[in-house]
Order: C-alpha cells, then structure tokens, then sequence
C-alpha cells in the first residue's frame, strides 16, 4: 500500500498517525452526538428535527471517519515520495456539516413556540 519511495523521518509519520487519531475521535464523537439527539431529545425537539439533526452527525461522523484514512495514506505517499502535501478535503466537509447542523438548530429555536 505504501511502497516506493523513502522512508520518511519516524516523526513526521507519527504526527500523521497523530493527526489520523484525531480526526477518528471527532468522528466517533459526531456519531455519539448523533445517536445521543436521537435517543435524548424527544421532548425537546420535533421528530423532522431529531431526525435531521442526528442524520447529518451521523454521516458527518461516517464522511470523517472514512475520509481520514485516505488523508493519513495521501500524507504518508507524500511524505515518502518527498511531494506537497495534499490538500485536505475533510475539513471543509466538516466544516459546510457543522454549519447546516447549527443552522437546523438555529431555525428551530427562532420558529419554535414558545
């Protein structure tokens, strides 16, 4: 999977392993969101609500989860075939996710009555 190339310095590879686990910990964290909006809130939000809310942490978790794998290996070829390193694509995903989850929860809590 990862042949060819030189063997980057030791500490660059485990930063990327570093940086691979931290991005799996917010994934795992955005599906324990999920599951927990789900199981949780019933009587705080409507059913489209719940539903939207712990759907989008779900695959948000699902997206980073699985995307950061190919980030650890594009960083790893990159590192040992001395290239730039490629642009991440999980970060702007993420960060578009976030965005539509606040903005369900912002609407609901403008149009929600009182």
């Amino acid at each position: 999977m990862l042949d060819g190339g030189t063997e980057p310095d030791p500490r660059f590879t485990l930063a990327n392993e570093r940086t691979f686990l931290a991005w799996i910990r917010t994934s795992l964290a955005m599906v324990a969101g999920g599951i927990a909006v789900e199981a949780f809130t019933t009587d705080l939000f409507t059913p489209d609500v719940r539903k939207t809310v712990a759907v989008l942490l779900l695959l948000l978790g699902m997206v980073t989860g699985g995307g950061s794998f190919f980030r650890w290996v594009n960083v790893e070829r990159a590192m040992r075939h001395q290239t730039s390193l490629p642009v991440p694509v999980i970060a702007p995903i993420l960060a578009v996710g976030g965005a539509l989850v606040a903005a369900v929860l912002v609407g609901f809590v403008i149009w929600r009555p009182a």
